[in-house]
């Protein structure tokens, strides 16, 4: 893709978190010339000598061939002027009170233009409230106006990312149809498909898709609470709902919705609606209120201040080291209140005041299953010892009979 006036294809603005750095891999694997731009001095070293700061299946070996080879990164901001085409994974945040904050980005992009040159195409990748692609390109435009602007909205599922990256197809939008062939003959490189959108058609795929998950997640999850306020096990009733019945193949098990996407963005879809989303509002509160929901029942069975509880499983899903917005953190801060003492572990999070899986099982009266991290399958858990375990990670059903 060499433009003789940029000596890199691509640059990543952001690019050593869990969305720029597998699409920075997977550009440079194609043998695109990319560079990476970070504020993360301790991630931008551990990306150049050959490991990722997260986990991310297959990345690594991949990492190993290009860094230093197609790919660099550094903490300049000044490398964004040397790709054709920046990409940025910066999203639109929101405030303490759910409300979307383009504020922010308006100041991160007011430091990045001066970055900016013309003939280059910036390229937002992460979920951003609808109209924001354009009121970037207005921004933008009023500094250099030989700047396009583009949004191609990352689609993978963190964990996945090098798999789906060039299986999934790619949703390319842009403000003129300069963005819209720059962004597509960048993309065109490694994905599967394209599927051209105008840009607020691209931010609402992009941001109907988490929320359908969330909505998806609530149902399965009210479901579950119904059931146990009957006095049932959900999983039971969940087994005759989808065993050979393909009507039913799109209920997810019970379980933590979680992590640094879905509930932010629907939380901006209900701003971007007027706050009229009322079944959003409900989601939230179904999946939000599933840590209290779950201590609840266990308090009717047991006498919590006399016990010490132990936690399984701190990411906010499983084999996964991302801790954001998981509710097991939320399920940790209830159970402190009612417990005499709680016990946590992860696989994957390096915390120091985590316990070893095998020690919180030693010494727990009572487990919650927090994250169903492949490896608790094989713990040796005492018959006598009671598991809440929303998943039903060990087939006994969520609540001790």
């Amino acid at each position: 893709m060499a433009n003789q006036d940029f000596p890199y294809d691509v640059c990543i603005v952001g690019g050593c978190g869990h969305v720029g750095l597998p699409l920075a891999i997977t550009f440079a694997s194609k043998g695109l010339k990319v560079n990476v731009f970070d504020i993360n001095e301790k991630a931008v070293e551990t990306v150049r000598s050959g490991r990722m700061p997260f986990l991310e299946n297959g990345a690594e070996e991949v990492l190993r061939r290009v860094v230093g080879k197609t790919l660099e990164v550094g903490t300049d901001p000044a490398l964004a002027s040397r790709a054709e085409h920046v990409v940025v994974v910066i999203g639109t945040p929101v405030d303490e009170h759910l409300n979307p904050t383009f504020h922010t980005m308006r100041r991160f992009f007011q430091g990045l233009i001066p970055h900016l040159r013309a003939g280059q195409t910036v390229i937002l990748r992460s979920t951003v409230f609808p109209g924001t692609t354009e009121k970037i390109r207005d921004l933008i435009a009023s500094e250099n106006p030989d700047v396009h602007v583009a949004f191609c909205p990352e689609r993978v599922a963190e964990g996945k990312a090098m798999e789906e990256l060039v299986v999934l197809p790619q949703i390319v939008s842009g403000c003129d149809e300069h963005a819209i062939e720059a962004a597509s003959r960048l993309f065109g490189t490694i994905a599967h498909s394209l599927i051209r959108l105008t840009p607020q058609e691209a931010e609402l795929t992009k941001i109907f898709a988490n929320v359908w998950r969330y909505i998806q997640f609530a149902a399965a999850n009210q479901f579950f609470m119904i059931a146990a306020d009957h006095g049932l096990d959900f999983y039971r009733v969940f087994d005759a709902l989808t065993r050979d019945y393909p009507r039913m193949s799109g209920l997810p098990r019970s379980g933590f919705a979680a992590g640094p996407c879905l509930f932010k963005d629907t939380m901006q879809l209900s701003a971007a609606y007027n706050n009229n989303f009322a079944l959003g509002h409900a989601a939230m509160l179904v999946n939000e209120g599933l840590p209290n929901f779950l201590v609840r029942h266990a308090k009717q069975r047991f006498d919590l201040s006399k016990m010490t509880v132990g936690l399984l499983g701190m990411a906010f899903k499983a084999e996964s080291d991302d801790p954001r917005e998981s509710l097991s953190y939320k399920l940790r801060k209830l159970l402190e209140y009612e417990a005499g003492a709680v016990l946590c572990s992860d696989e994957y999070i390096k915390d120091p005041g985590f316990l070893p899986a095998e020690e919180v099982v030693s010494r727990a009266d009572l487990l919650f299953v927090g994250v169903p991290h492949r490896r608790y399958r094989g713990l040796e858990i005492p018959a006598e010892t009671p598991i809440v375990d929303v998943w039903n990670l060990y087939g006994r059903g969520a609540f001790p009979g």
